[in-house]
């Protein structure tokens, strides 16, 4: 059957920073979706990755559909009221707009949804990351979709072995949403070009070339574009089905023990390994590390079964340990060089306005030749 699952996360409010958001936060917008949204979902699943709350839903009623976004749209203000009630830090933080208007996207919240036909054994993934953003899943897409030596799949699966059609958006301030469908293994050197600048380009979605079935939805909303100033990092989800013509669960969660470098952590300005994380854990070091969680799920008639928290393993315990120490080897350097994001991804105003202020008292060197400074100084000129 044709089933909707929608993912859409905001965060409303944390405690005591960029912590995790309260239990009657969570459990007001919680509340609100069972009892204003029954009638509009099959199955619900309520969670949240540090201070971010994320509603996993299925459905009928397709892609962007109107009147679930809005009863989403409404629980996250019912728990923005609750968040101003307990004092909770950045209440609101990512409604960037006063009044719903058809759709979420573009409102702030993260939406990540695909309608797809169910399999007889529909297993899936939701992951959903904090203080990060959507180039986040850039690299670990393109190992567990696009490279033999992570995933022996595409060599073993024949339908594999046709290779995945990558939707890739350039995200850069603009007027309008710019795409490019990218075919691997036909134009994977192409692929890895865009993916390399997490900033810019990112992986919306990839497609199954033997059956042109969506495996991959990423929430691609970048915040700053949105509010035109730093609002917080955006802190994807993404669902990504797994097994028979797509990867294996093991082929996708595999590239995450690599811990790669991505954006965000303290203030969204700084590059700090990605640590894959149980579920709904805070954050902590550094307003970080930025963390990503995972919860596999099988589905039946858009019934769920209850979650299998997959990085709560003691393979994921090792990667967690070393990743610290990379963490914490990265933030010794301070605010050096690649410790921090470059200046065009750095949404606080405060160290762009002090640079314009020191170029203001720059002064340009009155230009003399080499000759003329030998003469100036009296020394003769030897032919």
């Amino acid at each position: 059957m044709k089933l909707t699952l929608s993912v859409i996360k905001a965060d409303v409010g944390s405690i005591g920073g960029h912590l995790r958001p309260s239990k009657r936060l969570l459990q007001t917008v919680e509340d609100y979706v069972r009892e204003k949204g029954k009638d509009l979902f099959l199955d619900l699943y309520v969670s949240h990755t540090g201070d971010d709350i994320a509603l996993l839903m299925t459905h009928k009623r397709g892609v962007g559909n109107a009147d679930l976004h809005e009863m989403a749209w409404k629980a996250f203000l019912a728990g923005t009221r609750v968040a101003r009630q307990q004092g909770l830090y950045g209440a609101g933080q990512d409604l960037l707009v006063d009044s719903f208007s058809g759709n979420v996207r573009g409102m702030g919240p993260a939406v990540a949804e695909m309608e797809i036909e169910e399999r007889p054994g529909e297993a899936f993934l939701f992951f959903a990351a904090d203080k990060t953003d959507p180039g986040a899943y850039n690299l670990p897409l393109y190992l567990a979709f696009a490279d033999a030596m992570n995933s022996p799949g595409l060599l073993l699966s024949p339908k594999m072995g046709l290779g995945f059609r990558f939707v890739v958006m350039d995200v850069s301030p603009g007027e309008a949403d710019r795409v490019i469908d990218l075919e691997t293994p036909e134009e994977i050197y192409d692929l890895a070009a865009l993916l390399r600048d997490p900033e810019r380009y990112v992986v919306e979605s990839v497609w199954s070339r033997a059956s042109g079935e969506q495996a991959v939805a990423v929430s691609t909303s970048r915040l700053h574009n949105i509010a035109g100033k730093y609002t917080g990092k955006d802190d994807p989800v993404m669902l990504v089905r797994a097994q028979m013509d797509f990867p294996a669960t093991g082929e996708i969660l595999a590239p995450y023990h690599v811990g790669p470098f991505v954006a965000g952590a303290m203030r969204g300005s700084h590059q700090m390994p990605l640590m894959p994380v149980k579920l709904l854990s805070p954050v902590s070091f550094f307003d970080g590390p930025p963390i990503v969680s995972c919860a596999a799920f099988s589905v039946r008639d858009g019934r769920l079964t209850e979650p299998v928290d997959v990085f709560d393993h003691p393979f994921w315990d090792a990667v967690r340990s070393r990743l610290s120490d990379k963490s914490a080897e990265m933030r010794r350097q301070g605010f050096f060089g690649a410790a921090m994001l470059p200046m065009s991804e750095l949404e606080y105003t405060g160290i762009t306005e002090r640079l314009g202020r020191l170029d203001r008292r720059f002064k340009r060197r009155r230009e003399i030749s080499p000759a003329a400074a030998i003469a100036a100084s009296g020394e003769k000129i030897v032919s």
